[in-house]
């Protein structure tokens, strides 16, 4: 079998999420062939630090390639994804599917026929305080799993405005479709994927568009408010099929404490994760000796989750195997829910997906 190291791999986008991929395959030891990106500052940029060829098209790119990394703004994954399939690639497409359900949907399609697989980039599954909590639900430890409170909320935190990230047409959404997806997608992890039934959404733009927008952190350069045509937060409740719910809040800019918080209830016990630090605490009570609630502190090692993602994208490349995790199916699945939240809130009422 192929080492996952030996597997060549390139870069379709090479701005900020491209470059932090390839520093995690360099740091393994992995073998970065190139790069890719209509952009030629961003390839003289990556040229020089990696070493290796940039392209302006994607064709010379595949042919040196076994898979590929596509870290494009959301508009593009579909003409790169669909692309490398088409070459007969495996590929990594960073998060969300799509920048619209159509558009994730083609890629779905695309990948089901193709000779290669897809893989998601929901890197926050990875994290180990994530993967203990589904070890507990896997033992039982927690009975049932019912409810997820899913938060991401900054207090002051658009991503660069002007930028990609803050023009619907090319990123398909704000604060839900960039930073809710990954509160969605874990909170649907969390649940083993159930089907989603029912969404009621509110999304609402009440800073980026401002002139007196406040900050002291911000991504990107901030070009000011024109042009700002996205959400910057959005508050929802999902229902599936099986009875299990989600509780959604996510802000780029709110006048709360920031937040990343998603607490886990079961039947028997239940979980608190903080996404920012790692933190884990599990909750539990019993009537053994006495009654008694307790909350145990958990400890995991410092772990880098977009690198245990690229090993588990790379393994299952070396082996010809797709990954079960972080499938194309389970992307969709986040996909139509975060259409369901923009439908509801522009309806102003609750929308079935069933």
């Amino acid at each position: 079998m192929t080492h996952p190291n030996d597997v060549a791999v390139g870069i379709v986008g090479l701005g900020g999420i491209g470059s932090h991929h390839a520093r995690r395959l360099t740091e393994r030891g992995a073998t970065l062939v190139g790069g890719m990106d209509v952009d030629a500052d961003a390839r003289a940029r990556f040229h020089e630090e990696f070493g290796v060829p940039a392209y302006e098209d994607e064709t010379a790119l595949f042919d040196d390639c076994d898979a590929v990394f596509v870290t494009t703004p959301n508009r593009f994954h579909e003409e790169y994804a669909t692309a490398a399939l088409a070459a007969g690639l495996d590929v990594l497409v960073e998060k969300p599917l799509a920048h619209s359900l159509e558009s994730a949907e083609r890629i779905a399609d695309a990948a089901r026929d193709a000779e290669g697989f897809c893989m998601v980039g929901f890197n926050n599954r990875f994290a180990e305080p994530a993967q203990v909590i589904n070890h507990y639900q896997d033992e039982g430890r927690f009975g049932e799993t019912t409810h997820v409170e899913a938060n991401y909320v900054r207090r002051r935190g658009v991503p660069g405005r002007g930028s990609w990230f803050t023009s619907a047409e090319v990123a398909g959404g704000g604060a839900l479709i960039d930073i809710g997806v990954h509160a969605i997608d874990l909170a649907l992890y969390f649940l083993d994927h159930p089907e989603v039934v029912e969404v009621s959404g509110q999304t609402r733009s009440e800073f980026g568009g401002r002139d007196d927008y406040a900050y002291v952190h911000m991504w990107g350069d901030d070009s000011g408010p024109e042009g700002f045509d996205v959400d910057d937060s959005a508050s929802a409740f999902l229902r599936a099929a099986d009875g299990s719910t989600v509780s959604l809040e996510v802000a780029w800019a709110t006048n709360r404490p920031p937040t990343e918080e998603f607490v886990v209830r079961g039947t028997d016990a239940g979980a608190t994760f903080d996404r920012a630090n790692d933190d884990l605490t599990v909750h539990e009570a019993g009537v053994g000796g006495g009654h008694h609630l307790s909350d145990t502190e958990v400890e995991t090692r410092d772990g880098d989750a977009h690198a245990a993602e690229q090993a588990t994208f790379l393994e299952g490349v070396a082996a010809g195997e797709p990954p079960a995790i972080n499938t194309v199916e389970e992307a969709l699945r986040v996909q139509r829910v975060i259409d369901a939240i923009y439908r509801s809130a522009e309806r102003d009422e609750a929308v079935r997906l069933d």
